[in-house]
């Protein structure tokens, strides 16, 4: 049987700090060195290369000139370098002694390294864009997160408190303000359509949507009612004109086996809100555009960590 359910509720905290996430502020250097004080623990994400610089000859800038990715990925190193040393930093802040680092963050580390479910988040809100890594064993999960890839947050909370913390992470900014969408709060396209609709848009040819609605293969749906052509081109027009953001996760078991099977949770951000994408197969290839709230997120994700999680049985 799956043990995660991330839809009941959790237990009344019997103190203060068991109801909070103990979240520290590391620098990319104090990230990596408390790692490799934790055994050499892998980090979640590839690090960037110190030593190659963009202008590295051999490296594709270097032969092609710089770019401006190439002149951004300079930036950042040049960032990265102007930092503290780490290791006077981390003991500056008493997180690191005679004895080594403090052991609440050595096995946060660790735990990123040795889950058993492993979560990758991608979040963008106007222009701010976060990446986030859960990952779960046992009673406890550790969290990473980063919006500019040199300060990240690190947390690491019972698993009875994940809940709240998937909210924390779908929380609108504060700068974009919520208002009212036209799309409705259940819709239900042909995906065909959908995707039709927003390479037309993107393309600036917004005269062809009334035609790809009249010629769909299948009907569109807003809250189980059936659109006229002119609704349902105004409804599906709004899913790709009033992006905001998005959001996708990643779920999937570590294990050993040659197989792992990974399930996906995608949301957008519409003017009024988070909407969830949900692929489904009726008689043409469908999706669902459902209007859901950020402590909705685990309601969602609780079928797709079910499908992916081995039975303690066949473990």
């Amino acid at each position: 049987m799956v043990t995660i359910d991330l839809t009941a509720p959790p237990p009344p905290p019997t103190s203060f700090l068991d109801a909070t996430a103990r979240r520290l502020a590391l620098t990319l250097p104090e990230l990596r060195l408390v790692a490799e004080l934790a055994g050499g623990a892998p980090l979640p994400f590839d690090l960037p290369d110190d030593a190659a610089g963009p202008d590295v000859p051999g490296s594709l800038s270097g032969r092609l000139g710089q770019s401006r990715g190439s002149v951004e990925d300079a930036a950042y190193t040049d960032a990265v370098r102007t930092l503290h040393d780490p290791d006077d930093t981390l003991r500056r802040r008493g997180l690191l002694g005679a004895g080594g680092a403090d052991p609440g963050v050595l096995g946060a580390v660790g735990l990123l390294a040795t889950p058993r479910l492993a979560l990758d988040i991608d979040v963008a809100a106007g222009a701010t864009q976060v990446k986030a890594w859960h990952r779960q064993s046992g009673g406890a999960v550790a969290s990473l997160s980063t919006c500019d890839g040199i300060v990240f947050e690190l947390a690491w909370f019972p698993v009875d408190q994940w809940t709240a913390e998937l909210a924390r992470v779908t929380a609108p900014p504060e700068e974009l303000a919520l208002g009212v969408s036209h799309v409705p709060a259940r819709l239900d396209v042909p995906y065909a359509l959908a995707d039709s609709v927003g390479e037309a848009l993107r393309s600036g040819r917004a005269d062809l949507v009334p035609v790809l609605v009249g010629h769909s293969d299948g009907i569109v749906l807003a809250d189980g009612e059936e659109l006229g052509d002119a609704e349902a081109a105004a409804a599906v027009s709004a899913v790709h004109t009033e992006s905001r953001g998005r959001m996708r996760i990643l779920a999937a078991e570590v294990s050993d086996r040659a197989t792992t099977s990974v399930g996906v949770v995608s949301w957008v951000l519409l003017r009024d809100g988070w909407h969830s994408l949900t692929p489904r197969h009726d008689d043409v290839a469908r999706v669902a555009v459902v209007r859901v709230d950020p402590d909705d997120l685990a309601t969602e994700l609780a079928p797709v960590l079910a499908q992916v999680v081995t039975p303690e049985d066949d473990r």
